[in-house]
């Protein structure tokens, strides 16, 4: 199989932490790729222009991250605990994934927001989206709470999620007000799912 990724993308990591979680590894080519670029190549496998996108091994592509995450989870030659579970857990894990994606999305936002223009920035969507990170992550405790023993998708999502506020956010401060969910994420952060796909620049 193909993964076409990027070092900084926070849903790539999801991505190459389920991948080293379920011991994968070795079923997988690397193909870097900048989707800023215009890469046509990369749009006839996801005409969205985003990464995380697999190649399956008959050639059919998947994309976005929860539906590789999902797919990787089930796949025949994955090790260890199903991270999605079954049953009522699954709705749990799921809701968990969904905040921590949604706390991507404006984060990811406002990086972008940095790289236009001055005169093209938005200063209001910067703001709401600042409002809604700090809505949600004072959530992830309660949530964190709720969620199954053991490592799940929710964990390597929240983790996956506060990782990228420290790479590009340092300043909205996260831990503050926040010790239970600071204590959790030194805790779980030497994983090795986490530890071997830290963000770094290209």
């Amino acid at each position: 199989m193909k993964l076409y990724w990027s070092p900084t993308s926070p849903y790539t990591r999801k991505v190459r932490a389920i991948i080293i979680e379920k011991e994968l590894s070795d079923r997988f080519e690397h193909i870097q790729t900048n989707v800023w670029s215009d890469p046509e190549p990369f749009f006839k496998i996801n005409p969205l222009g985003k990464i995380p996108a697999i190649v399956l091994d008959d050639g059919q592509p998947l994309y976005d991250s929860p539906a590789i995450c999902a797919y990787l989870d089930a796949h025949p030659e994955g090790k260890g605990e199903p991270l999605y579970r079954t049953g009522d857990a699954r709705w749990t894990i799921m809701r968990a994934e969904a905040l921590a994606d949604g706390i991507l999305d404006g984060a990811v936002g406002m990086v972008v927001e940095t790289r236009k223009p001055q005169d093209e920035r938005s200063p209001f969507m910067v703001a709401r989206w600042t409002t809604q990170i700090g809505r949600a992550l004072d959530q992830m405790t309660p949530e964190l709470a709720k969620l199954p023993e053991g490592f799940t998708m929710g964990h390597l999502a929240f983790a996956c999620t506060l990782g990228y506020l420290d790479f590009r956010h340092p300043h909205l401060a996260w831990r503050e007000g926040r010790p239970d969910l600071a204590a959790w994420f030194e805790q779980v952060s030497p994983r090795p799912c986490l530890a071997g796909t830290m963000p770094r620049l290209a």
